[in-house]
């Protein structure tokens, strides 16, 4: 009964935001035209990447990203710790091969936090500026496994005109359809991008940044560090992205999400390789669950206007909602195949004994609200992937619920451990893989295959 109690509950909120798609899906977008984007003054841009043991791809993000962004007017400035030698020396040398890459050297040993590591290439930034006497107007984040639209610049550039936060979609790479883990990612950021995150600024709520494909006007920029004594990003927070898009929100800064393309167009966004591997996928979302969920709560609690309150819930539901979902996979394998063995018994179903009506039309509900919310999952993942692989959306789904329980009882473990103990919340580096393009990066199409993979503890990247 709390199972079936709960699963209608967060149901009927999934559903709402389903229908409000259902109801806005076809608002048209102000997207500029193709000579419009082009002719508009290019404001400076600077590209921030924040590192650590990242030497084994950073080389070939920059030099891949460099040949094909279609922006003139930007520069890279990547983030090291003097004790990562080996990134040190890749980034140098890309700095002496191009002269938009720039070194941005922490002054301590890392890895500390990926938002330490973009404090200090804030830092480094404005001291180019002070030796050049210039000012860059645009700060877009991006990390070393990101394959960069070559038109995203170019969009940013347009939107940040009017719009203090411009986030770029940012999309999992395809691989194979027997890859559940890194499958459940294309499953997630379709749905999550195609849907949920347009309704959500249809309805007013708050943008988390995705911390990469995010352009920051720089009088934002300004006004963080302004209040955090010159960092405009918290050094302590797991998820410094999602506290700046809340915080620039709360301060009444302008936001926009650019939505991803009609169906069967390439979509312009950000690609990249997510963990493939089911401790990789945990490791990860263990710090998401612990940054967006618990420390949010931690520092804003519920203290908010009432539209924001319900992003709040929505963000924070996973907490009881992925501790549940194992339970109710397996009562309902359980009630499915006991009723079929009960079809050729004398007896009646004995399950069916202890369910009353009132429970039994709960069920209905819950069974019929997730087959609407596989099929809205499958039709996104569809319109990217294509029909064969969203066909396996099911049975990701019953995967997705054993990895998003890992992580959030590893995360409530190491968020009640780490406050029991009064120290610092650990900071887990994802494993970074980077793309090698099988055909030149275009627009419309771009072909990869995953060749690099760098393995460590704790990062000052994602």
């Amino acid at each position: 009964m709390p199972v079936a109690v709960w699963i209608v509950i967060s149901g009927l909120d999934d559903l709402f935001v389903t229908l409000a798609w259902f109801a806005t899906r076809h608002f048209r977008f102000p997207w500029p035209s193709e000579r419009a984007a082009q002719r508009a003054k290019e404001r400076p841009i600077a590209v921030f990447v924040p590192l650590w043991q990242e030497h084994s791809v950073i080389g070939r993000m920059l030099r891949h990203n460099l040949d094909g962004i279609r922006y003139r007017n930007y520069h890279f400035f990547v983030g090291v710790y003097p004790n990562d030698v080996p990134t040190v020396e890749v980034v140098e040398r890309e700095a002496l091969r191009d002269g938009r890459v720039h070194v941005a050297l922490c002054p301590h040993d890392g890895p500390t936090s990926k938002g330490d590591c973009l404090n200090w290439i804030y830092q480094r930034m404005k001291d180019y500026e002070r030796v050049h006497r210039l000012q860059f107007q645009i700060v877009v984040m991006h990390d070393a496994e990101d394959v960069i639209h070559p038109l995203s610049l170019r969009l940013i550039n347009w939107f940040s005109r009017d719009y203090a936060m411009v986030q770029v979609p940012v999309l999992p790479l395809p691989t194979r359809i027997g890859e559940w883990t890194h499958g459940l990612y294309c499953d997630e950021f379709a749905e999550y991008q195609r849907k949920d995150i347009p309704v959500r600024q249809f309805l007013g709520g708050f943008l988390p940044s995705n911390g990469v494909g995010t352009g920051f006007d720089r009088k934002a920029i300004e006004r963080l560090a302004e209040a955090r004594w010159g960092r405009p990003f918290d050094p302590a927070c797991l998820t410094e992205d999602y506290e700046t898009g809340y915080l620039l929100h709360s301060m009444g800064f302008r936001q926009i999400f650019v939505p991803l393309g009609g169906e069967g167009a390439e979509p312009l966004a950000t690609r990249e390789f997510f963990p493939r591997q089911f401790r990789a996928a945990i490791r990860q979302r263990t710090r998401w669950v612990t940054g967006i969920a618990l420390q949010s709560w931690e520092r804003h609690g519920w203290r908010a206007p009432w539209p924001q309150v319900y992003w709040f819930w929505r963000d924070r539901k996973g907490l009881v909602g992925n501790l549940l979902s194992p339970a109710a996979n397996l009562l309902f394998l359980y009630g499915t195949v006991s009723y079929v063995a009960s079809l050729g018994q004398a007896g009646p179903w004995h399950l069916g004994d202890y369910i009353p009506d009132w429970l039994s039309l709960v069920c209905r509900v819950t069974l019929g609200v997730s087959a609407l919310q596989a099929g809205v999952r499958a039709y996104s993942a569809a319109t990217i992937y294509g029909w064969s692989f969203a066909a396996g959306v099911p049975a990701r789904m019953v995967w997705g619920n054993l990895v998003n329980f890992a992580a959030t009882a590893n995360a409530l473990w190491q968020f009640w451990d780490a406050r029991m103990k009064g120290r610092g919340l650990a900071w887990n580096k994802t494993e970074h893989v980077y793309p090698m393009p099988q055909t030149a990066m275009t627009a419309n199409a771009v072909q990869f295959q995953p060749i690099t993979v760098i393995t460590s503890s704790s990062s000052g990247g994602d």
